[in-house]
């Protein structure tokens, strides 16, 4: 068997044993929890959804379970059991109603700054979602997710206690959704916590409430931040040299070149190996005169990195053309979601970048953390078209 083989072997082996261990808890049509706190939007269906808390067969402190932010460091395995662990308590919903009382305690809910004591009622067992495939949620498209049933109640702890940022954003319903996120961003609230109230309706004008699809949630709120960001970042000069940042979990390896330049430019190159070496790659492109003017071929990947990159350069003061490249490699045997992007690129940037005074040792030093060859990465390159006639760093001077 492969070691890849053996990996996915081993997180199916974890999931049953999470099961068997579990059964008496999860075999029920009661399940007592602390939700960590955690609400989930579906897709399928749409605009008539699914919608419910998320909630552990597990007491005391679960923040850990639905915490992005705090998973750099942790094996695939362990985030898996941690999405695994959750269970989902659904009704359907038409995400235009968001003023429903059912739709109204799950807002409660989000609004939550520590784990809440909840008790779920099914209309029958909790069981492993047929949307996800039968596999586990281990599908080519989404993160994992655990048992799902049909919800009869649902009841939190009388002693839930709200984050007042996000109350404050919430009761303001004359402010415009994305100026309410970046507001909440720039006030020190985590980006997981956004996109969840995003995805809950409890953002903008209040005749334009409505909810959103956890997975549409996400995109949306990294993209929305980093707009904002990158307008901020053309107050600033330019980066002095140039900077490589480089940073590996998970099967994906990430190479981060920051150049001096005067116009915002930003480029994301992905590139995909399979078990059999076939390469796959994508890239999207964009700068502070034409935008990004289509739609990400990368989808989600695209902003969740063009985040973690405008808020270190906001954070640096300074303004760059910038130059991401990621590979993901068989090891990432099930996806985790785009908060890895977003999360890996924000460790390689915490780290000291390597200086060089020419792209062309840059780009190098870059390609070498990587398998696929420099020749594939500047194929399509815009940024390396742009930077390739810069001779030295006085050119931009």
């Amino acid at each position: 068997m492969s070691s890849i083989q053996e990996i996915k072997k081993n997180l199916e082996n974890s999931w049953i044993q999470f099961l068997n261990s579990n059964a008496p808890k999860l075999s029920v049509k009661n399940l007592c929890g602390a939700s960590p706190p955690s609400v989930f939007v579906g897709q399928y269906g749409y605009p008539k959804v699914k919608v419910g808390p998320m909630i552990p067969p597990l007491h005391g402190d679960t923040t850990i379970l639905d915490s992005p932010e705090k998973w750099i460091g942790k094996n695939i395995g362990e985030i898996a059991n941690y999405r695994l662990s959750l269970v989902r308590g659904v009704c359907n919903v038409n995400v235009n109603t968001v003023s429903e009382k059912y739709v109204e305690s799950l807002q409660e809910l989000a609004m939550a700054n520590r784990p809440t004591e909840s008790e779920l009622l099914f209309d029958q067992i909790p069981a492993i979602d047929i949307e996800q495939k039968k596999n586990f949620g281990f599908d080519a498209d989404s993160a994992p997710y655990g048992l799902i049933a049909p919800l009869k109640t649902f009841k939190t702890s009388s002693s839930l206690s709200v984050d007042r940022r996000i109350e404050n954003a919430f009761y303001d319903k004359d402010m415009l959704a994305t100026q309410a996120i970046a507001n909440l961003y720039h006030r020190g609230v985590e980006v997981s916590k956004i996109n969840r109230i995003l995805s809950m309706g409890m953002l903008g004008i209040q005749k334009n409430r409505k909810l959103v699809p956890t997975r549409w949630s996400i995109s949306a709120t990294d993209d929305i931040i980093s707009s904002k960001l990158t307008k901020e970042i053309e107050i600033h000069r330019t980066v002095d040299f140039f900077e490589v940042y480089q940073y590996a979990h998970l099967g994906n390896h990430y190479s981060i070149i920051l150049i001096p330049y005067d116009i915002w430019t930003f480029e994301m190159q992905e590139a995909w190996i399979d078990g059999n070496g076939n390469l796959g790659m994508g890239t999207d492109f964009e700068d502070s005169v034409g935008g990004l003017n289509h739609n990400p071929s990368i989808a989600g990947a695209y902003f969740a990195a063009r985040l973690s990159i405008t808020e270190h350069l906001n954070k640096i003061n300074r303004k760059a053309a910038v130059l991401t490249l990621r590979e993901i490699h068989p090891q990432y045997v099930i996806p985790v979601g785009v908060w890895q992007i977003r999360e890996g690129i924000r460790e390689a940037l915490r780290g000291f970048g390597t200086k060089f005074d020419n792209f062309a040792n840059a780009l190098s030093f870059a390609c070498d953390f990587l398998s696929t060859s420099k020749k594939e990465w500047i194929k399509n390159s815009k940024v390396y078209s742009i930077i390739k006639e810069q001779k030295k760093i006085s050119d931009y001077f």
